[in-house]
Parts: structure tokens; sequence; C-alpha cells
């Protein structure tokens, strides 16, 4: 049994991976924003934390992560408000690892997308733009860390349910948030993702074969 903090609790892919993790008899602090939600985290077994780790420091977030066993950044500013995606998506995601680090808590799993990277290519008048920007710097900011990190990298997200497959590395597609919340949970536990930046889609190759096969 692991103890694992979800940053961004309330999210879609969160729900479904705190749900999972529970059933396979792990414990779950599932941090969120809004006391409102805790509900919600609640039903799926895993306890609700409230924690706005967008106004927090780095110092401030450790104290909510010390004791755990890993975490799993899945919070979001949700778009919109390119001020507020840069000051979640990037530079509270990036305290979060500084405050991991402080405390010990070496494995972290970044849920991030599958085109991110520095060279985007996402036009700077689309609304993306800040997204893709802030994304890229919190994945490579993590990448210069002492973390045992797995960065999470999924096509566009669907709200069908999951089949339990997946194919890595292809360009496009689709992946249930389910199937997402899935990898998430196996890569916690398989090392071979340990250091990786593992991009998929819905296919046809069983989540826990797809990761094992990971160089």
């Amino acid at each position: 049994m692991s103890l694992i903090a979800i940053i961004g609790g309330h999210g879609k892919v969160a729900l479904h991976l705190s749900r999972i993790l529970v059933q396979d008899g792990h414990r779950v602090s599932s941090l969120i924003r809004n006391p409102a939600h805790a509900a919600d985290v609640e039903a799926t077994g895993a306890t609700a934390v409230v924690a706005d780790v967008e106004n927090l420091s780095a110092t401030q977030i450790s104290e909510y992560l010390a004791g755990h066993d890993a975490v799993v950044w899945s919070a979001g500013a949700g778009g919109g408000n390119p001020a507020r995606t840069y000051a979640v998506d990037r530079d509270a995601a990036i305290r979060s690892m500084d405050a991991a680090q402080l405390v010990g808590v070496l494995r972290y799993v970044m849920v991030s997308y599958q085109g991110a990277r520095i060279d985007h290519g996402v036009p700077e008048g689309s609304g993306f733009f800040a997204y893709a920007e802030a994304k890229a710097a919190a994945d490579e900011h993590l990448r210069g860390t002492a973390l045992d990190w797995t960065i999470v990298a999924p096509g566009a997200l669907t709200d069908e349910p999951g089949t339990g497959n997946i194919a890595v590395d292809t360009d496009t597609g689709g992946v249930a948030r389910e199937d997402v919340a899935r990898v998430v949970a196996f890569a916690l536990d398989e090392p071979r993702t340990i250091g990786r930046f593992v991009g998929f889609t819905g296919g046809s190759t069983p989540i826990p074969q797809a990761l094992a096969a990971l160089a």
C-alpha cells in the first residue's frame, strides 16, 4: 500500500485515478481548491484536502506532500485566461516539484498532453498558446529535477468508457480519460516509465503490457 497525493483532485482524470488507486489498495490524498468538491472526491474513497496550490509557496505545498510515497500533478487552470494558465499550469506545477523534493517524495507523475514540448509550434495568436507554453515549461523543469519523474502525455481526451488498451508513441487519436487514469496508476508502479515522456492514444495493447515494453 502506498500513500499518493493527487494535485487537482476534482478533475475528470483525477477522479477516475483516485477510484482506481483506492480499489488497488492505495491511500489517496486528493488536493482540491474548492471545498464544495470534497464530497465528489471522497465518493471515490480518497481523502479530500483543501489546498489552493495556485496561491501556496513550495514550502507550504511541501507540508501537504510530506509523508507521501508519490505525487501526481493533474491540475490545470482550464484555459481561457492566459495569466491564470501560467500561474497554475506552469508556476504552481513547478512549485509542486520543488515541494516534493523538499520533503523527499521522489516519485512524481505529471499529466501533460501529447504535443507538449518547447518547440510545440502553436501560434502565439492561438487561444491554446498559453497552455502549450506553460506545459512545455513545466515539463522541461521536471526533466531537470532529481525526481523519479514520468510525463504521461495522452492524445485528445474523451469521456467514453475506458478499454484498458492504448497505443504508445502514436501521433494522432483520442483516448478515454479513464484510460489516462489507468496509465497513471500503472506508471506509478512501473520503474521502466521513470525518466520517460509517455505519449499515447487509445489502441489495442493492454496498458500494463504497453508500459512494460518501454525501454
